[in-house]
């Protein structure tokens, strides 16, 4: 989304699994999904595998609970990630640029109350800006400041057009008499949150945790979902039961055949392939990786050693996109595509160039099959989330096919905190995980939090944890790419942006730090039997799924119970 240098956005306002189920909010088999109850009964929800469940809503927290993210804090604007449109105002009313797009002048809307009843002024949003983690070396800000209780104008060193989602998308607005307070940011459990969205916690426990209403939000006479549950699952398939016994109103998961459970006559489904599936790489021996993943040879002859289009069908069952090396999400950033063949990654496996990649950088093929180099057999591990079902499935299989190429790949399955930690940390040799797809149409962002430092040369050494908001798990560091980014940020110029782009896609598809497998298939599974509202094929109007970020909170806004 390019916009003019001085251009004001006007926006608009948002409108056991038998043993398990019979928990959830004390309902009995018999009464807990009937469709009268609906508007007695909580809507549910499972968001993913964070069991037993620890009462943490810090938003800055790797292991956040999902529904403090959107249901209870919000960020300024929501962008939908599913289309190139205007954002929606959820706090804010508008906002401008100046002639140089170096200062955002942001108008939020008015008689804003945090959840506690304490007011919500441009002086909270200023705090927001400035506080720490949000305002990290080379983050460009000079300077946030509220000129009255409703107006706060960010100025930066360098134009901002680029970073728009970041700024006014993503960043999650805090009161000042709470956060104000707390100096040790990453450790803050946040027990009982304080936010501007539509619910608040009521109770948490090691099995779910309850929202209830905010009194105080803006819209709170609008609200029709009144209580929601989030629902501690530790895998797909007690998921897919609960969602197939009617226990489960909301989920967003992989479930190879639908029909499974759609056939209670309450649940439909939609796919929104939307977020690259790729196989993480600690990739930089400099920065303290350890593993044969740190050749790039190596990861070259993994990137064509994976038959994409096997995994594809036995893994997904057909139900991903094809993903291009360059992270733009196709069709809908292909101008961003500075070359025609990096469009997409090959969908058929090559051991003979796999052989021919890591015979050029000195590798040599023994007698048991595998290929070797300096005496040393190549050998990687390779883990995913035990009970991600289409992730272990990708795993099995490039596995399977990394040894038809010579590559020695040992896999497992790890619980989500050990997959958090080691991503975290960099103490791994490859995972089979998920990127965050962009929010907008432009793959910056993706450029930005995943392949590049805060400035140029700052990516994080293993054992120091990624900062909050930034992904770069890789521990990926290339001064060309770096330096592209830091231009694309200040660049209102779609031309330039382009050139720039060129040269970052060249950088990441020779170094594939990251080596793309798929889009994701992101199914949804909805009650549309007992709640009405819901995006769908011809309204798609927010990325779906239960665990997306922020939109969670405006789907939830949407929803009215039948009955």
């Amino acid at each position: 989304m390019i916009r003019t240098k001085t251009r004001k956005i006007a926006l608009t306002t948002a409108a056991g699994a038998s043993v398990l189920a019979m928990a959830l909010t004390g309902c009995s088999p018999a009464d807990a999904g009937d469709s009268g109850e609906a508007n007695e009964r909580p809507l549910r929800v499972w968001a993913g595998s964070q069991t037993p469940i620890t009462a943490n809503y810090n938003p800055f927290a790797p292991t956040v609970l999902h529904g403090a993210l959107g249901p209870i804090y919000e960020p300024l604007f929501f962008f939908n990630k599913t289309a190139d449109t205007e954002p929606v105002g959820l706090i804010g009313e508008s906002y401008e640029y100046n002639e140089d797009g170096t200062q955002i002048t942001i108008t939020l809307k008015s008689d804003l109350k945090w959840s506690d009843g304490e007011p919500l002024t441009a002086a909270d949003v200023a705090f927001t800006f400035n506080y720490e983690p949000n305002n990290p070396e080379g983050n460009g800000l000079t300077s946030a400041e509220a000129t009255d209780d409703t107006t706060v104008v960010l100025t930066y060193k360098a134009a901002q057009y680029t970073t728009e989602f970041q700024r006014l998308g993503s960043t999650y607005i805090l009161p000042q008499h709470i956060w104000g307070e707390i100096t040790d940011f990453e450790n803050f459990a946040n027990e009982e949150p304080v936010g501007s969205g539509p619910y608040v916690v009521k109770t948490t426990n090691s099995e779910s945790y309850m929202l209830v209403a905010n009194e105080n939000f803006r819209d709170a006479d609008e609200l029709g979902v009144k209580t929601v549950q989030y629902v501690g699952v530790d895998n797909n398939q007690t998921a897919q039961d609960l969602l197939a016994a009617g226990k489960l109103d909301w989920a967003g998961m992989f479930i190879p055949n639908p029909d499974s459970v759609t056939g209670n006559g309450k649940i439909e489904w939609l796919n929104t392939p939307q977020d690259p599936v790729v196989l993480y790489t600690c990739s930089n021996a400099d920065l303290g990786c350890v593993g044969a993943q740190t050749d790039v040879a190596v990861r070259q002859a993994l990137n064509v050693a994976v038959d994409r289009g096997t995994i594809k069908e036995k893994a997904f069952v057909g139900l991903t996109g094809d993903i291009s090396p360059t992270y733009a999400l196709l069709p809908r950033d292909e101008k961003w595509v500075a070359d025609p063949a990096n469009e997409l990654s090959p969908q058929e496996a090559d051991a003979a160039a796999a052989g021919e990649i890591l015979e050029a950088a000195g590798y040599a093929k023994g007698s048991d099959g595998f290929y070797a180099k300096d005496g040393k057999t190549l050998e990687l591990s390779l883990t995913s989330v035990d009970g991600w079902t289409d992730f272990n499935d990708a795993a099995k299989l490039i596995g399977e096919q990394a040894k038809a190429a010579g590559i020695k790949i040992n896999v497992s399955t790890v619980q989500w905190q050990e997959f958090s930690d080691a991503r975290q940390s960099g103490q791994y040799e490859l995972i089979v995980g998920g990127s965050i797809g962009t929010s907008v149409a432009d793959p910056f962002q993706i450029y930005r939090d995943w392949f590049g430092g805060e400035i140029v040369g700052s990516t994080d050494v293993v054992g120091e944890e990624v900062p909050p908001g930034r992904w770069n798990f890789s521990r990926y560091s290339n001064p060309i790419v770096d330096e592209a980014i830091q231009a694309a940020t200040s660049t209102n110029d779609e031309a330039v942006k382009q050139d720039l782009y060129g040269t970052i896609q060249e950088e990441i598809v020779n170094d594939v730090p990251y080596i793309p497998l798929v889009i994701n298939a992101t199914q949804t599974f909805y009650n549309s039997k007992d709640f009405t509202g819901w995006p769908t094929e011809d309204d798609l109007y927010a990325f779906p799924p239960s665990w997306g970020a922020i939109a969670t909170g405006y789907i939830l806004q949407q929803l009215e119970p039948v009955g």
